[in-house]
Formats: C-alpha cells, sequence, structure tokens
C-alpha cells in the first residue's frame, strides 16, 4: 500500500492545516502510525501535563515517566491514538532551542552529566529582545544569538523602548550592529507597526520564539502580535520594567498567520556541548577568520607576534569573546588546520541558510 493510496482516509487528512505541519513531520510516519496516529502539537508543558492543539481544538495530555524521561517541550509534535490520551512517540524535531545549565554529578562512575533545559522545539525564528536603556548588554545579546545557532534558528534582535532610552537610541543599534549576520530593528512593542515590520518573519506556517531578560517587552509585544490582553502596569522609570512577567512558556496564534512562544527571561545563558565551539565561532565569526592569519597556529591572541586578531580586533570585543568561550568550557587555541577545516563547513552551512531564509522571506 502506498502513501497516496491512504492519505484520503488517514488521520493525516486535515492536519495540513496544523501550525507548522510540514512534509518533514509526515515523512517520519510509517504507513501504519499514517492510518492509526494523530499529531498534536504542544503549545504548553505543565508539571504533570502537556496541553496540545490538535485539527478538533485542545487537548491535555498526561506526562508519563517515559514521556519525562525522553523529554518534552512547547512546539513538538507529538502522535497518540484518536481516543487514547497517552502519547506514542515524540517526532524528531527540526530545530531544538535548549541551553545548559549547571553541571551535577553524575551517581555510580564518578563523572558530570549535562543538565539541559528545553526551551521551544521546532520554531523557525528567534526573536532577542532587549530594551535601549541601562539593562542593555551586547556581551548577553552574543550569548542569544550563540544560542540561536546552536539551534539552527535565525536570530533577529529587536531593540525595545527606544522612546524611555538613557540617551541616544543610536549608541544601542550601533552596538548592536557589531553582531555577525544579525538583523537588528528597533520597535515600539505596543504600536501596531511592529506587527507590520516583523510579518516576514510571522507568516503561515512560521514559528516564532520571543527570548530576553525579564522585563524588556517581550509579553507586550506578544500582545501585539497576537491579540492577547495581558495586562501591564505603568513602567518603572529607575529600570523601564512593567509588572508582567511570564513564568511559564506557551504557544499563541499570531494576527499574521504564524505561531509565537512567549518564554520567561532566562537569567543564565548556558550552550550545551554538542555544537558549541561553530556556535560560537559563527557569532564570533571576524575573530574566526583572522585567527587563520596569526603567525603561530597556537596563537592565544594575548601577547604574541605576529597576531592578526589583537590588530584588528577592539580589546572589548576579543574579551567578549574568550568569556563567551571560558563560560562554555572552551579554553584550548585550535590549530589554523582545524580552523580551516570548522571555517569551510561553516561557510557551506552559512549558504544554506542564507539560501533558505531568501526562499523563505519571498
Amino acid at each position: 500500500v502506498s502513501r497516496k493510496d491512504f492519505q484520503a482516509v488517514s488521520p493525516m487528512s486535515g492536519y495540513e492545516d496544523l501550525p507548522g505541519w510540514s512534509a518533514f513531520y509526515e515523512s517520519q510516519l510509517s504507513v501504519e502510525e499514517a492510518e492509526t496516529l494523530y499529531p498534536r502539537r504542544v503549545t504548553a508543558v505543565h508539571r504533570e501535563s502537556l496541553e496540545c492543539l490538535t485539527a478538533d481544538g485542545t487537548i491535555r495530555l498526561p506526562i508519563t515517566t517515559a514521556l519525562a524521561e525522553h523529554g518534552v517541550t512547547v512546539g513538538d509534535w507529538v502522535l497518540t491514538e484518536r481516543e487514547s490520551v497517552e502519547v506514542a512517540r515524540v517526532l524528531e524535531r527540526k530545530t531544538l532551542l535548549k541551553r545548559g545549565k549547571a553541571r551535577r554529578t553524575g551517581r555510580g562512575d564518578g563523572g558530570d552529566e549535562e543538565n539541559v533545559q528545553l526551551i521551544a522545539a521546532n520554531i523557525d525564528t528567534l526573536f532577542i529582545m532587549s530594551s535601549c536603556n541601562a539593562d542593555f548588554s551586547i556581551a548577553r545579546l552574543e550569548r542569544y544569538v550563540a544560542l540561536a545557532r546552536q539551534a539552527g534558528v535565525e536570530p533577529v534582535v529587536l531593540l525595545t523602548k527606544e522612546d524611555i532610552a538613557c540617551g541616544d537610541p543610536a549608541t544601542y543599534i550601533n552596538e548592536a550592529a557589531e553582531l555577525q549576520d544579525v538583523q537588528v530593528s528597533t520597535i515600539d512593542a505596543t504600536s501596531p507597526e511592529a506587527a507590520e515590520r516583523l510579518a516576514p518573519w510571522c507568516r503561515p506556517g512560521q514559528t516564532i520564539a520571543l527570548v530576553g531578560s525579564s522585563g524588556v517587552g517581550k509579553s507586550t509585544l506578544a500582545n501585539t502580535l497576537t491579540g492577547l490582553n495581558i495586562t501591564t502596569r505603568a513602567i518603572r522609570e529607575v529600570d523601564a520594567k512593567g509588572v508582567h512577567t511570564t513564568t511559564s512558556r506557551s504557544m499563541h496564534p499570531m494576527s499574521g498567520g504564524g505561531w509565537l512562544i512567549d518564554s520567561p527571561g532566562i537569567r543564565s545563558v548556558g550552550l550545551v556541548e554538542s555544537g558549541k565551539e561553530e556556535a560560537v565561532d559563527e557569532v564570533f565569526e571576524d575573530i574566526t577568520d583572522l585567527a587563520t592569519r596569526c603567525k603561530f597556529s597556537n596563537c592565544r591572541h594575548e601577547n604574541e607576534p605576529g597576531c592578526a586578531v589583537k590588530v584588528a580586533v577592539s580589546a572589548d570585543r576579543l574579551q567578549r569573546w574568550r568569556a563567551l568561550q571560558q563560560k562554555n568550557g572552551m579554553t584550548t587555541p585550535k590549530s589554523h588546520k582545524a580552523r580551516d577545516a570548522k571555517k569551510d563547513a561553516k561557510i557551506s552551512k552559512h549558504l544554506r541558510t542564507k539560501g533558505d531564509r531568501k526562499s523563505k522571506h519571498k
């Protein structure tokens, strides 16, 4: 029996309209699964249950021990039988935004076990929000961009509340412009113009996630993009923070047809082990490229003669690069040969991603 033969009567019928459902997920189903199982998209995760969207509305599914051990997060696709509340399996993710937390000592072998927190799955774009005031931190933005690069998600930086900035907003814009291959935009999160400006990322089939420190306007922007009405109190002048703070992640439909995941403020942004070096290299692409021109293959870019990095990169940026490496346990310089190999791989990946973005925004 071919897939074409059973599509008309299978549970998949009508599910092409669910937010983000695509051939990527449908292709993972066996013939038997496509005939008997139904896809549900996770819109919220609670302590003991999931809220999921179906073709007929929303349902709650219990988080079993097996599901908890596997890990599930907002944006995931899960499969169940029509009348069952037990998740048969979680589909492979197209993208996964996650962060490494403080390590804990593993039991039995005396080793360390990485503690990973899942943030959101199957998203296309990460909106990274920062206020144009004393809370602004280019180092924090670089950490969020690294998080997006590691997940294979497009980062877009949004600078908010420029109307109450501490000084000239252009100062923050110019500093954010140091980010490599990242679009930066200033917005008034309360204005309908914000939705118009962000429309290319919020079209039907697209899923975005909002991240940033508490109080930068994530929920205000979520209201603007979705039409929700989450009350925020007057802004305090000292730190420009509203009273509303999101405490859990949830997914909501946007007016433009896409879906949005609003998340709590993340206090610490750490990268998971797999792919962390490549992610940092992408954020500091200028340093990675210049390092191949250093006189010594093991140059640490400190006081070595013939260091191309020290000559061309500002001390502040170089310090932020070192700090991000050290925070994520990356302290050993790579040889020119190793850097060149990773650079070639990075260029290929960049060209593929760039092509995908052009197709998406047409």
